[in-house]
């Protein structure tokens, strides 16, 4: 770095030099929505970077956080009125503050005045599922998903895993991606993308953690919902968490949970509306008449899920613990659900399995029909077996299957047959 310039911390806490604002690769996505939109939508986890994201893009526009009371007041007491003051675009932040009054005027406005780029909501709540908001803002709004950073954007490299995997396993070899070793990816999971955790050391870590969980729920799902069994919510997703990367079946965490059968479903809800929890449907394309149509359950946040789960690198590096296993799944899981927020390829992720124990863990689908299966594996040394249900999958789609990838701890990209091959899992973001 040049003299006189230092490193210093953004608001979302990943370092980058004082002149220059760490780009976000959603940034693109996000720009083309407000150029082509009346209303944006920011939606994503408390501390994700949202807020961060729309004033590095704001250029003359007007940001107004309803976080600050006076300024909620005056949303809430005259919510035309409010609208109508300041540059475009008009960011407000933690839209769900002010609920279905604003809302409902911001639809007022943008249908007299049907021009793009009038308004930026954003809000750790999911727009969609909040029971304050009626008002979906269809056909005049556009999406824009900011989640916790991915490796690729931690090491300033671009992700592009999901568009490479769709055009076949020829792209994957033109070079092996960089060795990591096993420890180096544990920590890398037990630390997670959000991005204040990554300037904390791993004794830090812990207590940013329970805060954040703690004033998450406290803030938004009380906040949102009236609910006050704060401590039974924090019991919940423990026991959502100790099931990450697993089939979700409910009845399993109603005869564990401190709470009566529909109270769990309710505040599993709004675990999934604050994006603390997510699930992944199943796929099917008639591979079998016996498939299970049971999501799959994630933390949204492998750092978060360690954490919830009481576990260390130290403690996921015993080759006996159960829980390594679902915590390297969910650290995929995550790193390809936020390269999706920005792929150029239109695409939707699955999970597949069926009755007689066959299981993908991972399925990628185009929107033009193309498949890429990928296996989740801890071991250090790529095996056959590996293979055998993504060889059925292949087998079964033909040539809209693409790839079949065994995404491992080990170092070097292998071919196990016709669109079959192991790489390391830290080609997920190295090209």
């Amino acid at each position: 770095m040049p003299e006189g310039r230092r490193t210093v911390w953004s608001g979302g806490g990943v370092p980058y030099d004082s002149d220059v604002i760490l780009e976000r690769a959603v940034a693109g996505r996000y720009q083309e929505t407000v150029a082509a939109r009346r209303v944006t939508i920011v939606t994503g986890p408390r501390q994700s970077g949202k807020t961060t994201l729309v004033q590095s893009k704001l250029g003359p526009g007007t940001l107004r956080s309803l976080d600050d009371q006076g300024t909620l007041d005056a949303a809430l007491a005259d919510p035309v009125g409010f609208l109508s003051f300041g540059p475009r675009p008009l960011v407000i932040d933690e839209i769900q503050r002010a609920g279905e009054p604003l809302v409902r005027a911001i639809k007022f406005t943008v249908d007299r005045n049907p021009s793009p780029g009038q308004f930026v909501l954003t809000g750790s709540s999911n727009f969609l599922t909040v029971p304050t908001i009626s008002e979906s803002l269809a056909g005049r709004a556009g999406f824009v998903e900011v989640w916790p950073f991915t490796q690729g954007e931690i090491g300033g490299r671009p992700d592009s895993f999901i568009d490479r995997a769709l055009t076949g396993t020829a792209a994957f070899g033109a070079r092996q991606p960089d060795p990591i070793g096993r420890r180096d990816l544990l920590e890398k999971i037990c630390a997670g993308g959000y991005p204040e955790v990554l300037r904390l050391t791993a004794r830090q870590r812990p207590g940013w953690f329970r805060d954040y969980v703690q004033t998450t729920i406290e803030r938004d799902v009380v906040e949102l919902s009236g609910i006050r069994k704060v401590a039974e919510l924090n019991q919940l997703l423990r026991l959502f968490a100790a099931r990450t990367g697993c089939e979700l079946v409910m009845q399993g965490i109603i005869d564990d949970a401190p709470l009566e059968r529909q109270a769990v479903y309710d505040h599993r809800a709004w675990l999934e509306t604050i994006h603390l929890i997510t699930t992944l449907p199943a796929w099917s394309r008639n591979l079998t008449r016996r498939v299970k149509r049971h999501p799959k359950l994630f933390v949204t946040d492998p750092g978060l899920a360690a954490w919830l789960l009481g576990k260390t690198a130290g403690a996921l590096d015993d080759p006996s613990d159960p829980a390594t296993g679902q915590l390297v799944e969910t650290f995929v899981y995550c790193e390809l659900r936020r390269q999706l927020t920005w792929t150029s390829t239109d695409a939707t992720l699955y999970h597949w399995q069926d009755r007689s124990g066959a299981e993908v863990d991972l399925v990628i689908e185009a929107a033009d029909g193309r498949i890429t299966a990928i296996e989740v594996k801890t071991g250090q040394t790529a095996k056959p077996e590996w293979f055998r249900w993504l060889t059925q999958m292949r087998d079964t789609i033909g040539d809209k299957f693409t790839a079949g990838i065994a995404l491992y701890t080990g170092n070097e990209t292998l071919p196990f047959g016709d669109r079959l091959l192991a790489t390391p899992i830290s080609a997920l973001w190295q090209s």
